[in-house]
């Protein structure tokens, strides 16, 4: 038996958007269940992320500090940002977000992983990337504001991000997935054979 995640639908017999946000909302489906029973789900609808976690030339990622407010922390994170148009190539707008949060820029972009990261809750998608041959962007840097102007830049080498996530000291999804998949991609096949940057993405379709 194969383990690999199949799309599915059940039935939805009823649809209501009691909150509607900047950037996200909540939905409430009614769903039928497999013997006929009806239920409700509450779940926030996201347009979908990207991240990237940036691999200089000596084992270093890139990353950044934080506050974020609803978990009340200022987390260590790699760059990372919304899908702000529908269709937009997560591609594109990973290379934007590293130049907005970090001046960087890259040569070699590979898929590191996809995933959902609530799942339960929410149909948020991230595709985080893998970017290296990195050099300092051309031109002004991008002005930020908010919590992104309080952010802090470091490059830490990724045994020492690994320790981290697994004594309990980095709770960032992202970064949690990200370094832990590179490890594993270094111990496996090599990250040569990780998927090209614009592998098809059935959870946010896009163009070329």
């Amino acid at each position: 038996m194969a383990i690999k995640d199949t799309p599915e639908e059940w039935t939805v017999t009823a649809t209501t958007t009691p909150f509607t946000g900047n950037k996200t909302s909540v939905r409430t489906d009614e769903v039928v269940m497999p013997d006929g029973s009806r239920v409700t789900r509450d779940y926030q609808v996201h347009p979908g992320s990207v991240a990237v976690l940036a691999l200089d030339d000596e084992g270093r990622v890139l990353v950044l500090r934080q506050y974020r407010h609803p978990v009340r922390h200022r987390l260590w994170e790699i760059p990372a940002g919304l899908l702000d148009v529908p269709g937009e190539n997560p591609l594109h707008a990973a290379q934007r977000e590293l130049y907005e949060e970090a001046h960087v820029k890259a040569e070699d972009w590979r898929v590191l992983t996809d995933v959902y990261t609530t799942p339960g809750g929410c149909d948020e998608a991230v595709r985080i990337f893998l970017a290296r041959d990195l050099s300092e962007a051309e031109g002004e840097r991008f002005e930020v504001s908010e919590e992104e102007a309080d952010m802090e830049l470091a490059r830490v080498p990724l045994a020492e991000l690994v320790r981290g996530v697994l004594a309990g000291e980095l709770h960032n999804n992202c970064l949690v997935v990200g370094v832990l998949s590179l490890t594993a991609a270094q111990a496996g096949e090599g990250v040569d054979a990780l998927r090209p940057a614009e592998a098809p993405w059935p959870a946010r379709p896009f163009a070329s």
